[in-house]
């Protein structure tokens, strides 16, 4: 579970990848895209690829993560892959246990289950997904999901329980124990105080609750009790970083996912847009203010300030592990910012300059 240090990072550096569809592009480019990163990855020596459930969201192509995680295992060999997360209100517990317990024989001791609360969309997207309206049951009842959920996995319900009987496959009935290790994600206090009294890892979505980061994770180590899983808190954080050779073509490309998230928090959720779009957009001040706001939450320049800013980060934090997430309109400014990210740091893997990236698209597969 715990990843080794690379290299001159802080601490072990992971992927999460949220398959985002650029203005232009579709959703098997972009598909493509998370493919080429997970093999980049892999050659660079990041330790997880993880991916997140979103739902109605044009510009992000992440709904399945069980269907996309199969998909990179087979075509990486070593790193860990894992959901990040799967939103489990939205889900039956047998269904995910039947999921990750098929991604698991898939892909042994290779598997991460993480797990949210939220519902990962809208209200009335959530209410289709689980086809009601009475929302606040789902969150309220999450301890007693991943409580049903783990007995699903360990196939350990105690006789004379209703599901008793009922067996999880692929999973434990069929063979020796052996599952995937479950995390708890959240953006403020409810899932890192549970986290810690269960003592399981903890990872915390920095790139969008900055604010919350801090009094979640001295939360999370207070309320931390050894387990069987960890006999000390485990707790990485995700965060919004992305390098480029120049520092404002960097900013440039942030720009396009600032405004992509501005307008969906006013209700106008679209496709990634381009850096000319977002160049281009006019801003009012409140739209100013939000997005500024928000590109500061946001490592972002050339590597050497990108190693900075995530070196101060997590000094500041003491987070065990930093998960990055790069968004942009284009895939190849994604993957050149990991691969600037794992030079900076000196990671193992580097190709001479010139030298056909192994993690780059197959052929005939643009980049989203």
């Amino acid at each position: 579970m715990r990843g080794e240090v690379l290299g001159s990072a802080p601490v072990p550096l992971s992927v999460l990848d949220l398959v985002t569809v650029g203005s232009g592009r579709t959703a098997s480019q972009a598909l493509a895209t998370s493919v080429a990163l997970s093999r980049l990855a892999e050659r660079r020596g990041y330790h997880r690829h993880w991916v997140a459930e979103h739902h109605s969201m044009p510009g992000v192509a992440s709904s399945s993560p069980a269907v996309i995680l199969a998909h990179l295992a087979a075509h990486t060999r070593r790193i860990r892959l894992g959901s990040g997360g799967v939103m489990l209100p939205n889900h039956a517990p047998l269904v995910i246990a039947e999921q990750f317990g098929t991604l698991e024989a898939l892909a042994p001791g290779r598997i991460d289950l993480g797990l949210g609360r939220a519902p990962g969309t809208d209200g009335a997207t959530a209410a289709a997904l689980r086809r009601t309206d009475r929302l606040g049951e789902g969150a309220d009842d999450f301890p007693e999901q991943l409580s049903e959920l783990t007995r699903f996995l360990d196939d350990d319900f105690p006789d004379g329980h209703p599901y008793a009987r009922i067996h999880a496959v692929p999973g434990p009935v069929q063979g020796p124990k052996g599952r995937p290790p479950i995390w708890l994600l959240g953006s403020s206090g409810f899932s890192a105080r549970l986290a810690g009294m269960l003592g399981l890892p903890f990872a915390f979505a920095h790139h969008f609750s900055a604010r919350n980061t801090l009094p979640a994770l001295e939360l999370y180590r207070q309320s931390f009790r050894p387990s069987a899983v960890l006999d000390a808190p485990y707790a990485l954080i995700g965060v919004a970083a992305l390098a480029a050779d120049e520092a404002r073509e960097a900013r440039r490309q942030v720009r396009t996912s600032a405004l992509s998230m501005l307008r969906l928090r006013t209700g106008r959720p679209g496709l990634i847009p381009t850096p000319e779009e977002a160049e281009a957009y006019e801003f009012s001040h409140m739209e100013r203010e939000l997005v500024d706001g928000w590109m500061s939450n946001v490592v972002h320049g050339t590597p050497d300030e990108v190693r900075e800013g995530l070196d101060a980060l997590q000094k500041r934090t003491g987070a065990d592990e930093l998960m990055i997430t790069a968004n942009a309109h284009g895939g190849d400014a994604r993957l050149r910012s990991y691969e600037l990210i794992a030079d900076v740091y000196g990671l193992p893997g580097a190709h001479s300059p010139g030298a056909v990236s192994p993690g780059a698209p197959e052929e005939g597969l643009a980049t989203a």
